[in-house]
């Protein structure tokens, strides 16, 4: 699946911009390596105390962002000692990843020419949620709103619209599918597309966009239909996600830039003065030392003993 590994190229590339004291992992919601797996098999390699949930949507969703939490959750439930947990709502707002986007779609325009309009396709959800207070749509608005400022556009060169809609009830409009029929229809030769809700290319940017909406478009009238790629494993990309990580995990040992890694360790993070800032990545040496401090109580408490 592309999905799988441009998400794994782009969890290698955030590694390299972060602390080497932090793992990076990455699951799936719906498919494999699973959350749960994911999560076990952290918590095999080492201590697992402190756990940063990134959800790969730039913008909040109750039926994405929140479902990923509600997994994790989920999960971390079923653990004897689970660890503190993070997660990241959105970052629509970052300013990196805003650039990053407006860089790629110049970059794009540069090799390529620019089409008469650019269309920003978002996944659609169904009307019903906004209807219930799912700030998605909204969401959606403002990022397309924040990369044409970065582009110098005017009203009339780009629009938003929204994708991949199943089933018959209303999903937010306009559709991706219908507005390009409208478009050709209405004269327009060609349009430039970017899907900012995708942070990696995937099904639905690879064939909905770049081949099925591509031939639609052409069939109505249409010359070119123009994809531009998703950021996937790009450095700005990856130099982005890791300022999201930073400013989430303040304040948790490890996740500093002077904090460092001794090699042979046992795992322990220490800071630039050689001290332990968490405990020994080692199960069965922190299951040693739980165990001892609890010898320890007893010893001083002899009425506890049974």
């Amino acid at each position: 699946s592309p999905l799988s590994f441009f998400t794994a190229d782009l969890a290698e590339a955030v590694g390299a911009q972060i602390p080497r004291s932090v793992d990076v992992a990455w699951a799936m919601r719906y498919g494999t390596p699973s959350i749960p797996d994911v999560l076990a098999q952290l918590a095999a390699d080492g201590a697992l105390r402190r756990l940063l949930v990134l959800p790969l949507y730039p913008q909040y969703s109750a039926t994405t962002t929140a479902s990923v939490a509600d997994a994790v959750h989920t999960e971390l439930g079923r653990w004897r000692w689970p660890p503190e947990v993070r997660v990241v709502g959105d970052y629509w707002q970052e300013p990196a990843w805003l650039d990053a986007i407006a860089e790629r779609i110049r970059a794009h325009w540069r090799e390529h020419g620019r089409g008469e309009r650019l269309m920003f396709s978002f996944h659609g959800i169904p009307r019903r949620c906004l209807l219930a207070g799912d700030p998605y749509f909204c969401h959606c608005q403002g990022s397309a709103r924040r990369i044409v400022e970065r582009l110098g556009l005017s009203d009339g060169e780009w629009q938003v619209t929204f994708q991949s809609r199943v089933g018959c009830e209303e999903w937010l409009r306009p559709y991706t599918d219908e507005t390009l029929k409208e478009l050709a229809a209405g004269g327009v030769r060609r349009v430039d597309i970017v899907c900012p809700g995708f942070a990696v290319d995937c099904l639905e940017t690879l064939e909905e966009i770049a081949m099925q909406n591509r031939d639609a478009f052409i069939t109505a009238g249409g010359d070119e239909l123009a994809y531009v790629p998703a950021l996937n494993a790009d450095t700005s990309h990856a130099k982005a996600l890791s300022a999201v990580i930073a400013r989430h995990a303040q304040g948790w040992p490890g996740f500093s830039a002077r904090d460092r890694h001794i090699p042979g360790d046992g795992g322990t993070e220490r800071n630039d003065s050689g001290q332990a800032t968490t405990p020994a990545n080692d199960p069965a040496q922190r299951a040693s030392d739980v165990r001892a401090a609890y010898d320890a109580f007893l010893s001083n408490h002899p009425e506890w003993r049974t």
